[in-house]
């Protein structure tokens, strides 16, 4: 199934979003509607936050005063983490349930107001942010759902600020506009983005991006950024470090627009191991095993004699499903000669304009033969990368490189 993360901050219009997923046909887990179940009265969350707040935040009849709740948990930070603390556990597991009810193909919506607050944002294949400028928003808080200016103003100063959640954002809905231009966009944003995506994972597909060359984009880096934190979360202690590699991580290069990213491991076996945790997260595998071997192969694997030997140019590869960021995830054992030189590379052409230069040249006549896909474009490249790779070690050893 493909999960979504759902986020923005009061009054941006989050619920007009969902509610067109929705009608789209995604399954909303809306972490609102959880947030109230899991302190109904009688349940445990109650009671946790009586002990916490006392029992001034219960109406007469034994129900949660909210209003009452919010003026004392939001008054400081201390307490608004104790009522965190207190409610995101509760709310987590409930939405596990839901979550594992549904069909396997689904398209799950878990709409979350606190996603960023929370740390949650790289569990999911894609972030989507609702967004509108504080004053607007202050603005529909007090004509539409009741709040005095203050409250409003306090509400939205308690929450991420528009920084960190651009951070976090894969997709950014802008809502400065009429509620029928949010509709239209985020119908627009299921049909064009979510449903490949959906698509292409259930059927173990990688999305297909074109091998034409695009002008640098200052944003790689903040994409790169969300993709290694959510690999980082995906792989966990099993991965020895995460780089975002390849010709978008050099600034200023012109390069296909897809992002690289080298996951180094202790081992193949850990490798296959990451299989369906890279899968979860949006990354299927792709029946790719080895890069291409360099003569006079370098290597830190204290058995290796450089006798040029196959297998250590062995790796496993995955490839984004989601049509909107194609990347290609390359999963390579440490010390070996391909993540080895994969971390070279970059730090080579950033150093050298010349190289940047020339290997800029290469890859618009390469780009110019039209190959079809971006497998045939990087074996058009290799010839030139056999004296690369010398010439970059030689640096190398000049320089004192290390990885």
């Amino acid at each position: 199934m493909l999960r979504i993360g759902l986020s923005g901050g009061i009054g941006a219009g989050k619920s007009t979003v969902s509610s067109t997923f929705h009608e789209l046909g995604g399954i909303i887990v809306d972490g609102d509607v959880i947030a109230r179940e899991v302190v109904e009265p009688g349940t445990e969350g109650l009671a946790k936050l009586v002990d916490a707040f006392g029992r001034e935040i219960l109406h007469p009849d034994g129900a949660l005063n909210r209003p009452a709740l919010a003026a004392i948990a939001f008054s400081d930070a201390e307490k608004r983490q104790t009522l965190n603390g207190i409610v995101h556990p509760l709310v987590a597991h409930r939405r596990s349930e839901l979550i594992a009810a549904a069909a396997e193909d689904a398209v799950i919506v878990e709409d979350i107001p606190l996603l960023v607050e929370s740390g949650m944002a790289p569990m999911f294949p894609l972030v989507v942010i609702v967004h509108a400028d504080e004053e607007l928003r202050v603005k529909r808080l007090i004509e539409y759902r009741g709040f005095t200016e203050a409250d409003a103003r306090a509400r939205i100063a308690a929450q991420a600020t528009e920084e960190q959640r651009r951070a976090v954002a894969d997709v950014w809905l802008d809502n400065s506009g009429s509620a029928g231009q949010l509709v239209e966009a985020a119908r627009e944003l299921w049909h064009s983005r979510i449903l490949p995506f959906a698509h292409n994972l259930h059927e173990n597909r990688p999305a297909r991006p074109t091998p034409a060359l695009v002008p640098y984009d200052p944003t790689w880096p903040d994409q790169a950024r969300r993709i290694l934190a959510r690999l980082n979360t995906a792989c966990g202690h099993r991965a020895v470090r995460i780089d975002h590699i390849g010709s978008t991580a050099v600034p200023g290069m012109d390069a296909k627009d897809v992002i690289d990213v080298q996951v180094t491991v202790p081992s193949l076996e850990v490798a296959d191991e990451l299989s369906d945790a890279l899968t979860a997260v949006g990354y299927v595998r792709v029946p790719v095993t080895a890069d291409t071997g360099k003569p006079d192969a370098r290597s830190t694997v204290a058995e290796f004699d450089h006798s040029n030997d196959e297998s250590l140019w062995h790796k496993r590869l995955h490839c984004s499903a989601d049509p909107g960021r194609p990347t290609h995830v390359h999963i390579r054992v440490d010390g070996w000669p391909g993540q080895q030189f994969a971390l070279l590379f970059v730090d080579w052409l950033r150093a050298n304009p010349g190289v940047q230069s020339d290997y800029l040249e290469l890859k618009r006549r390469v780009a110019a033969q039209g190959h079809a896909t971006t497998g045939a474009y990087a074996e058009a490249k290799e010839p030139w990368f056999l004296d690369a790779y010398r010439r970059a070690w030689e640096w190398a050893d000049t320089t004192g490189w290390k990885p």
